[in-house]
Protein backbone atom coordinates (compact mmCIF):
# COMPACT_ATOMS: atom_id res chain seq x y z
CA UNK A 1 0.00 0.00 0.00
CA UNK A 2 3.06 2.26 0.10
CA UNK A 3 1.98 5.86 -0.41
CA UNK A 4 -1.73 5.21 0.16
CA UNK A 5 -1.13 3.58 3.58
CA UNK A 6 -1.34 6.85 5.54
CA UNK A 7 -4.69 7.57 3.85
CA UNK A 8 -6.52 4.22 4.00
CA UNK A 9 -7.01 2.00 7.02
CA UNK A 10 -8.90 -1.16 7.89
CA UNK A 11 -9.94 -1.60 11.49
CA UNK A 12 -11.97 -4.61 12.63
CA UNK A 13 -15.23 -3.40 14.14
CA UNK A 14 -15.12 0.01 12.45
CA UNK A 15 -17.30 0.42 9.36
CA UNK A 16 -17.74 -3.33 9.24
CA UNK A 17 -14.01 -3.80 8.80
CA UNK A 18 -14.21 -2.19 5.35
CA UNK A 19 -11.34 -0.05 4.06
CA UNK A 20 -11.92 3.59 4.90
CA UNK A 21 -10.21 6.94 4.89
CA UNK A 22 -7.88 7.03 7.89
CA UNK A 23 -9.43 8.73 10.88
CA UNK A 24 -12.88 8.89 9.29
CA UNK A 25 -15.91 6.67 8.80
CA UNK A 26 -15.94 7.36 5.07
CA UNK A 27 -15.41 4.01 3.35
CA UNK A 28 -13.55 3.52 0.10
CA UNK A 29 -16.79 2.19 -1.38
CA UNK A 30 -18.51 5.49 -0.45
CA UNK A 31 -15.90 7.43 -2.41
CA UNK A 32 -16.28 5.03 -5.35
CA UNK A 33 -20.06 5.49 -5.41
CA UNK A 34 -19.71 9.27 -5.26
CA UNK A 35 -17.11 9.29 -8.04
CA UNK A 36 -18.13 6.50 -10.41
CA UNK A 37 -21.89 6.36 -9.99
CA UNK A 38 -22.79 9.91 -9.02
CA UNK A 39 -20.20 11.50 -11.29
CA UNK A 40 -18.57 13.70 -8.65
CA UNK A 41 -15.02 14.81 -9.23
CA UNK A 42 -12.43 14.38 -6.48
CA UNK A 43 -12.62 18.15 -5.91
CA UNK A 44 -16.41 17.97 -5.47
CA UNK A 45 -16.04 15.09 -3.01
CA UNK A 46 -13.59 17.11 -0.91
CA UNK A 47 -15.97 20.05 -1.08
CA UNK A 48 -18.77 17.81 0.23
CA UNK A 49 -16.50 16.31 2.94
CA UNK A 50 -14.08 19.09 3.91
CA UNK A 51 -12.51 16.99 6.69
CA UNK A 52 -10.81 14.79 4.08
CA UNK A 53 -8.11 15.80 1.62
CA UNK A 54 -7.76 15.43 -2.10
CA UNK A 55 -4.97 12.92 -1.41
CA UNK A 56 -7.45 10.88 0.67
CA UNK A 57 -9.90 10.74 -2.23
CA UNK A 58 -7.24 9.75 -4.75
CA UNK A 59 -5.88 7.13 -2.33
CA UNK A 60 -9.38 5.67 -2.03
CA UNK A 61 -9.69 5.54 -5.81
CA UNK A 62 -6.26 3.89 -6.12
CA UNK A 63 -7.23 1.38 -3.44
CA UNK A 64 -10.37 0.64 -5.42
CA UNK A 65 -8.40 0.09 -8.63
CA UNK A 66 -6.10 -2.33 -6.80
CA UNK A 67 -9.05 -4.14 -5.13
CA UNK A 68 -11.95 -3.80 -7.59
CA UNK A 69 -13.62 -7.13 -6.83
CA UNK A 70 -13.47 -6.60 -3.05
CA UNK A 71 -14.97 -3.11 -3.23
CA UNK A 72 -17.65 -4.05 -5.77
CA UNK A 73 -18.64 -7.00 -3.57
CA UNK A 74 -18.90 -4.64 -0.59
CA UNK A 75 -21.14 -2.29 -2.56
CA UNK A 76 -23.35 -5.20 -3.70
CA UNK A 77 -23.64 -6.52 -0.12
CA UNK A 78 -24.56 -3.06 1.19
CA UNK A 79 -27.25 -2.67 -1.47
CA UNK A 80 -28.67 -6.11 -0.71
CA UNK A 81 -28.84 -5.27 3.01
CA UNK A 82 -30.47 -1.94 2.20
CA UNK A 83 -33.11 -3.66 0.05
CA UNK A 84 -33.79 -6.23 2.79
CA UNK A 85 -34.14 -3.53 5.43
CA UNK A 86 -36.39 -1.46 3.19
CA UNK A 87 -38.63 -4.50 2.62
CA UNK A 88 -38.80 -5.29 6.36
CA UNK A 89 -39.38 -1.72 7.51
CA UNK A 90 -41.08 0.31 4.82
CA UNK A 91 -40.90 4.06 5.01
CA UNK A 92 -43.59 5.64 7.18
CA UNK A 93 -43.89 8.43 4.62
CA UNK A 94 -44.39 5.94 1.78
CA UNK A 95 -47.00 4.06 3.80
CA UNK A 96 -48.93 7.27 4.44
CA UNK A 97 -48.69 8.32 0.80
CA UNK A 98 -49.95 4.89 -0.32
CA UNK A 99 -52.85 5.10 2.14
CA UNK A 100 -53.75 8.57 0.85
CA UNK A 101 -53.49 7.38 -2.75
CA UNK A 102 -55.78 4.41 -2.05
CA UNK A 103 -58.25 6.62 -0.18
CA UNK A 104 -58.29 9.17 -3.03
CA UNK A 105 -58.69 6.39 -5.63
CA UNK A 106 -61.65 4.87 -3.78
CA UNK A 107 -63.37 8.32 -3.66
CA UNK A 108 -63.21 8.69 -7.45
Amino acid sequence: MGTIKPHIEITPGVCGGKPRIAGHRIRVQDIVILHDEMGKSPYEIVNDYPSITLADVYAALVYFMDNIDEIRQGIAEARKLEDEMRAKTPSLLMRKLNERYQRDASND
